[in-house]
């Protein structure tokens, strides 16, 4: 047996001295990379659509035990680290530390990145606006509450492209200072979080005023600094903020996945698993609704979402959000966003970019 395992052992060895030969190989790539493109004067080095077919292409050729997210959770930092020797990136994410969206943030550009908080999804949205951020990353809605109007309402005012998208598993932990259960004489949480364990709360917690605040990470700060008080937040804010958790994942739903958006100032070329997101206005009439969706339907295209927001530009008039499969530069979709110009208001594309790779 102990030849056997020293065996093995050797031959993990052997094949870790490989990857890291390989990998020093991609970053030194990289380099060259990032040395043709300062001459030829692109300044372009991130591409979400190149990254999106690269981790394609390692889930399509993962053949086990490890599994496709795990292969491919690998991979995104192993090109985060390489595009890290070319760009060092900065992206703006709604804070403080620790909060969800900071961790959609690292799961889609890997941990070679600089993040940086910020207080408000409007704050995100200026970061990137100024260039102070390359890319900024907000919550957009979640499978059991729904859309996240904020984020909505900035697209109406904003320029910024939608580049990419990211799902993120929700798992909602009730954490305190001491752990215990008993001590917890109030709750604070996003709103968004105290609708997701609602069933819970009710349940374990009857009667225990509940305080909505900007963010779970910024819960967890208060709980921390207020013996009586607990959070629901993620486990990352537990850990940086020296909370105990109480009752681990409390969400109603088992499949509770929030979904963000990456805005960035660079429309993306086409993947080939492409989402494209319309902001449309129509008039406030018989048939508008009609009118809008039939194009979409006519041309064979999947609508994944619609939601409709005050235009703020009259009284009961309306503008959609609506996304599509397919990207803006596909002749299905560019044939049914042309035929949609002729009967709404307006029509402004909002982002053409890969759908979720995991």
């Amino acid at each position: 047996m102990t030849n056997k395992l020293d065996n093995l052992r050797e031959t993990i060895d052997s094949l870790d001295e490989q990857i890291q030969a390989l990998i020093t190989q991609r970053a030194k790539i990289a380099e060259d990379v990032a040395k043709a493109k300062q001459t030829s004067g692109d300044h372009v080095f991130y591409r979400a659509e190149r990254e999106a077919q690269v981790l394609r292409k390692v889930m399509a050729r993962n053949s086990g035990p490890l599994s496709d997210e795990e292969m491919a959770r690998l991979f995104r930092e192993i090109m985060s680290a390489c595009l890290a020797v070319e760009q060092v990136m900065t992206i703006a994410f709604l804070g403080p530390e620790g909060t969800f969206t900071q961790a959609a943030a690292l799961k889609h550009f890997g941990h070679s990145v600089r993040v940086l908080p910020m207080t408000s999804i409007a704050d995100v949205f200026r970061e990137v606006e100024s260039g102070a951020a390359s890319y900024g990353v907000v919550p957009v809605e979640n499978s059991t509450e729904g859309v996240i109007t904020h984020t909505l309402d900035e697209f109406m005012r904003s320029s910024l492209k939608i580049c990419g998208e990211v799902e993120l598993r929700i798992h909602h932990h009730v954490q305190n200072c001491s752990g215990r259960l008993e001590d917890i004489k109030k709750i604070y949480s996003h709103q968004q979080s105290l609708g997701q364990c609602r069933h819970w709360l009710d349940t374990h917690l009857p009667g225990i005023p509940l305080q909505d605040v900007g963010s779970n990470a910024h819960a967890a700060e208060m709980a921390a600094a207020d013996s009586e008080a607990a959070a629901i937040a993620g486990e990352a804010a537990a850990e940086i903020y020296g909370l105990k958790i109480v009752s681990a994942s409390i969400e109603d739903e088992p499949d509770n996945t929030t979904r963000f958006l990456v805005i960035g100032k660079r429309a993306t070329p086409v993947s080939g698993k492409d989402k494209t997101s319309l902001l449309v206005y129509t008039d406030n009439k018989s048939g508008a609704l009609y009118a809008m969706l039939e194009p979409i339907a006519r041309n064979g295209l999947s609508m994944t979402r619609i939601e409709s927001r005050p235009s703020r530009q009259g009284m009961w008039n309306y503008v959609f959000f609506i996304d599509v499969e397919g990207h803006a530069n596909d002749e299905k979709v560019m044939r049914a966003l042309e035929e949609l110009s002729q009967t709404a208001s307006m029509v402004k594309v909002l982002g053409a970019y890969p759908q979720a790779v995991l």
